[in-house]
């Protein structure tokens, strides 16, 4: 059984009980947090760029757990000058793991790093397909990734200032065509407080259901 669990901002963990990825370890500091940085385990940790609200509380838990972090080349140096074990990619690049594949996609945004660059993941972790669209403006190319995967489930950010906002979004996972839509990165602070209910009604005149988790909740994929 694969579950999905949402941690508040962009935060979430994808495990089968044999092995877990955590996405953007933001924890620390979080108000909409529901674990702390000491508390959760995992084998592999994406992070998607290097801004504080998605590097978050990273080689803290690299160290502890011994996971290893997948990120860019710039950003997988970074915590590696830190002795965190790590898998430098870049964008474009798809590469095989115990659990799966991961492939690099672009994200639309800062990087957060000297000359690095912001970055996707599309997961496919025991034959479910995530994308987890990081920090990321609204982009053509969307549509190309829903040709390439099939992609079950689309995390992506609606509140709009730093990102896409609920209508950049929708028209996203229309290009996308995924399976279902979880959005995220919204109602952190004021500055990016969205309705989600109103992005899933956007998203569901396209007949692509949405599924809005609150912090702590998990689904069963």
């Amino acid at each position: 059984m694969t579950t999905l669990t949402f941690y508040g901002h962009a935060c979430f963990s994808l495990t089968n009980g044999t092995a877990t990825l955590l996405f953007d370890p933001f924890l620390t500091g979080n108000p909409l947090a529901t674990a702390k940085a000491d508390e959760v385990e995992c084998n592999y940790i994406l992070v998607s760029h290097g801004h504080g609200d998605h590097l978050g509380d990273t080689v803290a838990i690299a160290k502890r757990t011994g996971a290893t972090v997948i990120a860019t080349a710039e950003l997988a140096g970074l915590v590696g000058e830190q002795n965190c074990v790590n898998i430098s990619m870049h964008l474009g690049g798809k590469r095989t793991f115990d659990f799966g594949y991961v492939r690099l996609t672009p994200a639309y945004h800062g990087a957060g790093v000297p000359g690095g660059h912001a970055a996707g993941f599309i997961v496919n972790f025991y034959g479910k397909t995530v994308y987890f669209a990081g920090d990321t403006a609204l982009f053509g190319d969307m549509e190309l990734l829903g040709r390439l995967e099939k992609i079950d489930y689309a995390l992506l950010p609606i509140g709009d200032n730093y990102t896409m906002g609920p209508d950049d979004a929708a028209e996203a996972a229309k290009m996308l065509k995924p399976g279902t839509v979880i959005p995220m990165h919204y109602n952190t602070w004021p500055v990016i407080e969205q309705s989600p209910e109103v992005f899933k009604a956007k998203v569901e005149a396209f007949h692509i259901p949405v599924h809005i988790l609150t912090p702590g909740q998990s689904i069963t994929l």
